[in-house]
């Protein structure tokens, strides 16, 4: 009798899931560039106080710390994504690269204020080409299936543990050297990653060459840079202000002006039909919620510890570093619950995870038990929001052509950058102006939980997921509507 060798799909999935060498390789750089870039969110936050006082930077003046990487790094990634599609994503990484370097290196050695923002501000401008372009790459380079699923599951992995490593190193690095130590990291990690990627990254770019829309160009870019400006300022100083209003405003009629010019020019810089595809809208809008809530939920978190039950800044780090180390359990979970449920299911269930698990957090009170409850939670919490971070990517980019891999990851990028950036300023000053700290921290968990499970009911009716098939098939185009 005959022995049956054709291989089983799970053997066939796996087979397929399995990277060269040189796969390998090309995905240390791409994850490596990523993860720098997250530690950049993260790294400088406990030392700003320390920055201000050795630079001579008022406590006001400290917000551009922030704002000054947060504007360039949101407001760019769109246009860079399709300068990428259109003149090469490898060489555009490698001029994002060489640019954060030397511009952290700038920060690292700063002698003013001045002199640091500029440098912040590169960093920025750096971050905005590496991010779209090097998962442009990673998308391109990994075909949808097994291989894609893998290889996403460790870019997001890192993207998250990036920001809570951030967080306990800048604590570290600041207390056993200086501020600089921590811009100096940042310059170590450009310098290993840029001599390897010329070697390892293939070019990539569209077929065609057609024109720039310049236009939709400046109404997108300026559009976030307003919006984003709007949006981390009054996370400091409140909506009350008038630049604050003025941004919000002109951001919103940019981008409605970039919708309208969109809609009328023959080269797009984003094509309204990928628009509305509903595996990029929907999935969009859970990626959009996932890190604006969660990040939200860490930031009331670090008040809570700290101003409530009297953590240092070094033990709070401790706590968001379990968070880490289950992220990276996560992260290693996460393409196997994908290849078994799909993408769309799986962000459906993990943004619903995400939700039912931080309304756990309204059970914290004042005593030493709701250091553990806090550990726990957000650490559950933050691998429901890890899974939803590599399902939305999936979901988003499965099925778009290659030419248009730019666009979709630049929008990928986008949401991440904007769902950072909203989370705070909408929610968590209602935790910084209530009369009593506790109450306003209960209150923007609450709103926060259902927040998340309002956009898991919306995602699951929007992707059709009851219907959705799993497998291969989950990877396939979705037609417009």
């Amino acid at each position: 009798m005959a022995i049956d060798t054709t291989p089983t799909p799970v053997a066939e999935r796996r087979t397929a899931a399995r990277l060269s060498t040189r796969d390998r390789l090309v995905l240390f750089v791409l994850c490596a560039a990523q993860f720098m870039v997250a530690l950049d969110f993260s790294v400088l936050n406990v030392a700003l106080p320390v920055l201000g006082a050795d630079l001579g930077m008022s406590t006001s003046a400290l917000q551009w710390a922030v704002t000054a990487f947060a504007l360039p790094s949101g407001g760019f990634l769109l246009l860079f994504g399709r300068i990428g599609d259109l003149y090469g994503r490898r060489r555009l990484f490698l001029c994002g690269l060489a640019l954060f370097g030397a511009a952290s290196l700038l920060a690292t050695l700063a002698w003013d204020p001045a002199s640091f923002l500029t440098g912040r501000a590169l960093q920025g401008l750096g971050a905005a080409a590496i991010v779209p372009t090097g998962m442009s790459l990673l998308t391109t380079t990994f075909p949808e299936g097994p291989a894609r699923d893998r290889a996403l599951g460790i870019s997001g992995t890192l993207l998250s543990l990036g920001f809570t490593v951030g967080m306990v190193a800048g604590g570290v690095l600041t207390d056993l050297l200086s501020w600089r130590s921590t811009m100096g990291l940042l310059a170590l990690f450009a310098l290993v990653v840029l001599p390897l990627a010329p070697r390892l990254l293939p070019e990539s770019r569209t077929p065609e060459r057609p024109r720039l829309d310049v236009p939709g160009a400046v109404a997108v870019t300026g559009g976030l840079l307003a919006l984003i400006y709007a949006l981390t300022t009054a996370a400091e100083h409140g909506f009350g202000r008038i630049d604050v209003l003025v941004a919000l405003v002109a951001g919103l009629v940019l981008l409605a002006a970039f919708v309208a010019v969109e809609s009328r020019t023959s080269a797009p810089l984003v094509s309204l039909p990928v628009l509305r595809r509903r595996t990029v809208a929907w999935g969009n809008l859970g990626g959009l919620v996932t890190f604006s809530m969660m990040s939200t939920v860490v930031f009331v978190l670090t008040l809570y510890l700290q101003e409530v039950l009297g953590l240092g800044a070094f033990e709070t780090g401790l706590v968001f570093g379990v968070q880490g180390v289950l992220s990276v359990v996560a992260g290693s979970c996460a393409p196997r619950v994908i290849g078994r449920f799909g993408a769309r299911r799986t962000l459906v269930g993990a943004l619903a995870g995400q939700g039912a698990v931080g309304l756990s957090l309204l059970a914290l009170g004042e005593g030493g038990w709701s250091v553990v409850l806090a550990t726990a939670a957000v650490s559950l919490a933050s691998m429901c929001h890890l899974g939803a971070i590599i399902s939305y990517g999936l979901t988003v980019t499965s099925g778009v052509p290659d030419e248009e891999q730019g666009l979709a990851t630049g929008l990928v990028t986008s949401t991440q950058q904007v769902g950072i950036t909203v989370g705070i300023p909408l929610l968590g000053v209602l935790a910084t102006t209530a009369t009593d700290l506790r109450t306003g921290v209960h209150t923007v968990l609450v709103l926060d939980a259902v927040i998340v499970l309002a956009a898991a009911v919306l995602v699951a009716v929007g992707l059709r997921v009851a219907r959705a098939e799993s497998g291969a098939v989950e990877a396939e185009t979705v037609g417009t509507r």
